[in-house]
């Protein structure tokens, strides 16, 4: 038998329900680890990667053995350090004779492996190779956009399947509304060939332009390398489906002053402010009693002027 954990305090309780499942899906987090052997290359491309996502990546840098996302059985360590930190995406790299400087991307759902994309390093160029004015430096937990060039990424599988994965990896927050002044950087990624692509990190610079909206310029501010796509792992039919259910309940925004009754259904509370009776016009200030009041007075002083001739 097994035997299931209950918290029992309530910052255990907190976290549970932290970690359950939502309506509405904050950002995703990215685990980062290192395989069995590793190059100074990926050492660095890990380390640059959990720099960029600073805040929502957890990196371990011991090394691991009997990872294998591909193989069955080897996927075990991975999707137990997915539920140990709660990460849904992770970053895996491992450096062999076969297949150097290699890098798997992962999605994760409900904790086990969803799909997976491994992709080669070349030509990396690391943050401090790039010379430009510290004051462009993006700011952490700025917003980026996401730029894919070519019509690799809407033909060819391969690539369209990586393009979900990097827009998962770098995206961020999930939110409604945006500062523009607030997104500083930009992440262009371009088709070279139906398996290579080329990825950098730009930060944006604003300048006048004569109008109200500025000119963008973009100044490369690393890192950046080629992604040789090598192997790739779409999910099954039957877990997209699954993946991509949505829930009929939709979070209902609270209504003020209003509830409800069994038998007279909706019941909303009206709050009128108090009427100061005191300034208010009266209904004998009215043009008609106005003009009477004028065609007495002069009545009453033709009257007048009647009399006084007549005594005279």
């Amino acid at each position: 038998m097994l035997r299931i954990k209950t918290a029992k305090t309530r910052r255990g309780k907190r976290e549970l329900e932290r970690r359950a499942p939502q309506l509405v899906e904050s950002g995703k987090k990215t685990l980062l680890l290192h395989g069995t052997k590793t190059s100074a290359v990926l050492n660095s491309v890990l380390t640059q990667i959990y720099h960029l996502k600073k805040g929502s990546a957890v990196k371990y840098s011991k090394k691991n053995d009997n990872i294998n996302p591909f193989e069955s059985g080897g996927e075990t360590p991975l999707e137990f350090f997915s539920r140990k930190t709660d990460c849904s995406i992770f970053v895996y790299g491992s450096h062999s004779k076969k297949r150097p400087n290699n890098l798997i991307i992962g999605r994760m759902y409900d904790h086990h492996i969803y799909d997976l994309v491994e992709v080669g390093v070349e030509n990396f160029k690391p943050l401090e190779s790039f010379t430009y004015d510290k004051k462009l430096a993006p700011k952490e937990g700025s917003k980026p956009f996401i730029c894919f060039i070519g019509e690799g990424f809407e033909a060819v599988e391969e690539l369209k399947h990586l393009k979900e994965v990097l827009i998962d990896l770098l995206h961020g927050e999930v939110v409604e509304n945006i500062n523009l002044a607030g997104v500083d950087r930009a992440y262009v990624i371009s088709a070279v060939s139906p398996n290579r692509v080329f990825f950098t990190h730009c930060a944006l610079r604003l300048k006048k332009s004569g109008s109200v909206v500025p000119r963008m310029e973009l100044v490369e501010v690393g890192p950046s390398m080629d992604m040789v796509v090598r192997r790739h792992r779409p999910p099954n039919e039957g877990l997209r489906k699954e993946a991509m259910k949505t829930s009929l309940q939709k979070p209902k925004k609270k209504e003020k002053n209003v509830k409800g009754d069994p038998l007279q259904g909706k019941i909303g509370n009206i709050y009128i402010p108090d009427q100061k009776i005191g300034e208010m016009s009266l209904p004998n200030k009215s043009k008609g009693v106005k003009r009477e009041r004028r065609e007495a007075k002069q009545n009453r002083s033709d009257r007048a002027s009647k009399r006084t001739k007549e005594d005279s």
